[in-house]
């Protein structure tokens, strides 16, 4: 299978549109529903739920009932089939992986499922690339700065890309002028408010990074 005669599977539209994915690490699912809807009340049209927090496979149709008609729900931390698999069964709109695992993008691909598996190397980003996914993420991208996706184009005109790790609202700028298919935020968006923080505070962030986007996108 190439990057040249695959068909495909692309990041689903919401996203694609709001180039923004917003990363939630909580200490239990439990905490998600609160999280979720105060993103969605900022405008946040994606969300990637990880798989380090407990019960997040079990919490997702839920969540999807609740929130999918509004938001791209994904599953990241995905390092395996099984868990690529329950994904897939749980209902997720996409997943996310924080490696490169040429199988794993197949196996996906066959699913159905659009993937973002991670690297930071040209050799694997390309791999993940040219296997299928939908998108690539850079990751950790505050090690090598939004012109690393400049660096890539040159041999890789046709990737698309999603820098995670480290981006705050200034950041957002270079790294959709630069030609990301949309940035990946986690601790700089939530703040404290998977510990209890102040939900007005998350909300005013999560509209100031939608504004974001939509702004310095090309």
């Amino acid at each position: 299978m190439t990057g040249d005669t695959l068909s495909r599977l692309a990041i689903p539209a919401r996203t694609a549109e709001a180039k923004l994915i917003v990363v939630v690490r909580a200490q239990h699912a439990t905490d998600y529903d609160r999280i979720l809807e105060t993103l969605v009340e900022g405008g946040v049209a994606s969300v990637e739920l990880t798989l380090t927090t407990p019960g997040t496979l079990e919490r997702l149709p839920r969540l999807l009932a609740v929130y999918g008609a509004a938001a791209d729900i994904g599953v990241g931390t995905v390092t395996d089939a099984g868990q690529l698999m329950a994904a897939v069964d749980a209902g997720a709109h996409y997943v996310v992986t924080p490696i490169t695992d040429v199988g794993l993008v197949e196996d996906a691909h066959r699913a159905g499922m659009p993937i973002v598996p991670g690297g930071l190397t040209p050799t694997e980003l390309f791999s993940a690339w040219r296997a299928g996914a939908a998108a690539v993420k850079i990751f950790p991208a505050n090690q090598v700065g939004a012109g690393y996706v400049k660096d890539l184009r040159g041999p890789f005109p046709g990737i698309s890309v999603v820098p995670s790790g480290g981006i705050g609202l200034d950041e957002v700028g270079p790294w959709l002028a630069a030609g990301a298919a949309a940035v990946s935020v986690g601790g700089p968006l939530l703040g404290d408010a998977v510990r209890g923080g102040d939900l007005g505070e998350l909300r005013q962030r999560a509209a100031a990074f939608v504004a974001a986007c939509r702004r310095d996108a090309p």
